[in-house]
């Protein structure tokens, strides 16, 4: 079969495959100029920076805020700029792990949303109306447009742009695609653990908070712990399967249960915080019940990802 780029009728495919491909690598470079710029933000709010109050530090709310930042980059780079690359590049597995990562925002992307829209509704300055439009586009982002990408990607001519009719594959290919989206799932969750980290060490424990060494102990333990469940699954070895969903079972009713006993006041008298951060902290009208929500959807989105994959591993 002819090179895609020789079949003049597929230059549209071509270059919208291009353009996807230019987007994501220029997404990856942008969150990676940004890392060192978040950095310098730690230098503005310590002592004799321009941002400088009394307790900013390891164990407060914008120390912890800020490393979360970069955290977030690092991790938007890592993902943006290899599939960005390999699109460009018409490389086979560009295209398996932007399947792979579509899925992914089928469950980590409606907290986040929600997140987001809660910020926007919780203004006073934001009228209802223009809630609701944006409410509309961030549904559309969630709902719609992966849709639409995957529609896309599983379009014969962009199999013929990826060349997947050649023989020659990569083990990442090997991997089902649905394992590919919960690795991105199962690396945001250590990163979510090791943001914890900053924040005092704060860790759930079936209905009461831990802290400090304490509860890095059990931070790192979990990390570990998803670390071989991952690479477990992407091996497809079975015991991988029931330690992923009983894992993530465990961290629902941890996590969910322990929110729902917490009130936000009492939150904040756990987490310590600089009493410069708190006088802000205190008016954001918060309740454990919405963090409980929050925490709670992406936890059950993965529970039913990782039991809808049995398949792959009992054959």
């Amino acid at each position: 079969m002819e090179d895609s780029d020789s079949i003049p009728k597929h230059s549209r495919q071509t270059w919208l495959l291009r353009l996807i491909g230019a987007i994501l690598l220029g997404v990856g470079l942008i969150a990676a100029f940004l890392v060192p710029l978040e950095m310098f933000c730690f230098y503005l709010f310590s002592e004799g920076g321009v941002f400088h109050y009394e307790g900013f530090g390891f164990g407060s709310f914008m120390f912890g805020n800020i490393s979360a930042q970069i955290l977030g980059y690092f991790f938007i780079a890592a993902i943006a700029l290899p599939i960005g690359y390999g699109t460009i590049q018409q490389k086979r597995w560009a295209r398996h792990l932007t399947l792979g990562l579509f899925r992914c925002w089928y469950i980590l992307g409606l907290p986040l949303i929600a997140a987001f829209f809660f910020v926007l509704v919780s203004s006073k300055e934001i009228s209802w109306v223009y809630a609701g439009l944006i409410g509309l586009i961030t549904f559309a982002c969630y709902w719609f447009l992966p849709g639409l990408a995957i529609r896309i990607y599983n379009h014969p001519l962009t199999k013929q742009f990826f060349k997947l009719d050649e023989a020659e594959s990569t083990w990442i290919e090997e991997i089902p695609i649905p394992l590919v989206g919960l690795a991105y799932v199962f690396a945001f969750f250590i990163l979510v653990l090791y943001t914890q980290i900053f924040f005092n060490g704060l860790f759930p424990l079936f209905g009461s908070w831990l802290t400090g060494l304490n509860g890095i102990v059990l931070i790192d333990l979990a990390m570990i712990s998803l670390a071989i469940v991952l690479w477990g699954m992407i091996r497809l070895k079975p015991w991988a399967w029931w330690c992923g969903w009983i894992f993530f079972s465990l961290m629902f009713i941890s996590y969910t249960l322990t929110l729902l006993l917490s009130r936000w006041d009492a939150m904040l008298v756990v987490l310590d915080f600089p009493a410069y951060e708190l006088q802000f902290l205190e008016q954001i009208p918060l309740q454990g019940s919405f963090f409980a929500v929050l925490a709670g959807i992406p936890f059950l989105l993965t529970i039913g990802s990782i039991l809808r994959t049995r398949s792959f591993f009992h054959r």
